[in-house]
């Protein structure tokens, strides 16, 4: 008797069965992972273990002044959400299921789209967008990342069309060849990932046939840490090099150990950490200054305040976070002026700065993406007011949150911040700016975001 199998039949099948299998499989393994995250001590920090055991574990705590979440949302934090989610409506690429990184401007990152995948599932759990609007446009966009072009068939690009998904360089122009990978944007992209899978498993397969055709052998080196395409300062050339610095590094390395490749040796603190005294306060810096590595090793509020938002701070991430919180609180007092220094978008050239606590050897400076001093535009950061404002509750993060008041337009969304010098608000919209708003209204409310559901 001849036995005729119905080949589609069986696959579905299979696919069925499986599901719940593999949806078990990522969140135990995802567990573990958190458990690993969780359990680093200031032990890891070998010569400055003093500096931190004295503070984390002789009195654990005592100086956080932490806001407690699980609120529930007033009408304002509502009319904020709804605003900042009024830069997505407006950005939306209906062809792709991918927002713009910038007003009108239809290009995007893998940090980007990070960003805008983070106000999406933010803007449905605050009850801003239904389900059926949320599934349509999460399902639409993770099966155009799934169709994208990868940089040599290994790695997304760094930058792509939001409107038709090609490659193309930091000019918006398209390029057969691509310009490279950031191994940062895909850490963060794998946090996002994480997210998905244990919030929404009905993704899980999607997720993970995205991951699988990603080579992330070339982003992972053998020594546990991550390696993007860069350029070189040294000879000018673009090569492979090894990216991130303190707080950058540590907080994509999660994403990776989230999902199961070994970054454990990009997540310690210590191998190249030192201490800078800025107004009595030590100052974690990162020692690969721009002379032997070709990034700036930037110290500021972004890597910090995702952290905590995100991930929920380890101790360490901790009690870094705090003093940089509290420098820009103790220069604010004394410049008679707040201050929330990040990176950012600016409405005029360079287009985008990183307002630095510390870099390369200086204080409170501000560059370009190719190093050139921007001091001129420095800035009063929204998300990073914002986000503070949402981790701590003391006089300075009530006071920046009442300076939020006015860095929007109801129409467009949120703006970057306002400039020091000139006071005049710096109107760049972006995707990163609204995407960390709705994500501290969402924390308000339920906590890290990529906490493991019950």
């Amino acid at each position: 008797m001849q036995i005729i199998i119905n080949t589609d039949k069986f696959v579905k099948t299979l696919k069925y069965l499986l599901k719940p299998i593999i949806m078990l499989v990522a969140i135990y393994a995802g567990a573990n992972a958190v458990l690993f995250i969780e359990k680093a001590r200031p032990s890891d920090f070998g010569f400055y273990k003093d500096i931190f055991s004295k503070e984390l574990i002789i009195k654990p705590s005592v100086s956080y002044p932490l806001r407690k979440y699980g609120d529930s949302l007033s009408k304002k934090d509502i009319e904020y959400a709804t605003i900042a989610w009024t830069y997505f409506k407006n950005n939306y690429q209906e062809t792709t299921g991918l927002f713009n990184s910038v007003d009108k401007y239809p290009a995007t990152t893998l940090w980007d789209i990070s960003s805008s995948f983070h106000a999406l599932m933010s803007a449905y759990e605050i009850g801003i967008i239904d389900s059926i609007e949320f599934n349509s446009k999460l399902s639409k966009a993770l099966t155009s990342i799934e169709k994208m072009k990868l940089y040599k068939d290994e790695l997304p690009n760094k930058v792509y069309s939001t409107y038709s998904l090609d490659m193309v360089d930091y000019s918006n122009y398209a390029t057969t060849e691509g310009i490279g990978w950031s191994a940062m944007d895909i850490g963060r992209i794998f946090g996002v990932f994480y997210r998905i899978k244990n919030h929404y498993p009905n993704y899980v397969l999607q997720v993970n046939n995205i991951i699988a055709k990603w080579n992330i052998k070339k982003v992972l080196t053998n020594d546990a840490t991550l390696h993007g395409i860069g350029f070189n300062f040294k000879d000018k050339r673009v090569k492979i090099v090894q990216e991130g610095k303190l707080g950058y590094e540590e907080y994509a390395s999660k994403g990776y150990i989230l999902n199961n490749f070994d970054a454990t040796e990009s997540y310690k603190y210590t191998d190249f950490l030192k201490f800078v005294d800025i107004y009595g306060i030590q100052i974690g810096t990162d020692t690969r200054e721009v002379k032997q590595h070709p990034s700036y090793n930037y110290i500021l509020s972004e890597p910090y305040i995702l952290d905590g938002i995100e991930y929920g701070w380890d101790i360490n991430s901790k009690e870094l976070a705090y003093r940089v919180y509290q420098v820009q609180k103790k220069r604010a007092k004394m410049k008679k002026k707040l201050i929330a220094v990040s990176e950012d978008h600016v409405d005029a050239a360079p287009y985008f700065v990183y307002n630095s606590i510390y870099n390369n050897g200086e204080k409170w400076v501000c560059i370009a993406e190719n190093g050139d001093n921007a001091d001129d535009y420095k800035n009063f950061s929204t998300k990073a007011a914002y986000a503070w404002s949402t981790l701590y509750n003391d006089k300075y993060s009530t006071k920046l949150h009442n300076a939020l008041e006015g860095l929007y337009n109801k129409e467009k969304g949120w703006y970057a911040g306002r400039y020091d010098k000139s006071n005049k608000l710096n109107k760049a919209l972006t995707a990163n700016t609204n995407a960390v708003i709705l994500e501290c209204i969402n924390y308000k409310m339920k906590g890290p975001l990529l906490k493991i559901t019950q």
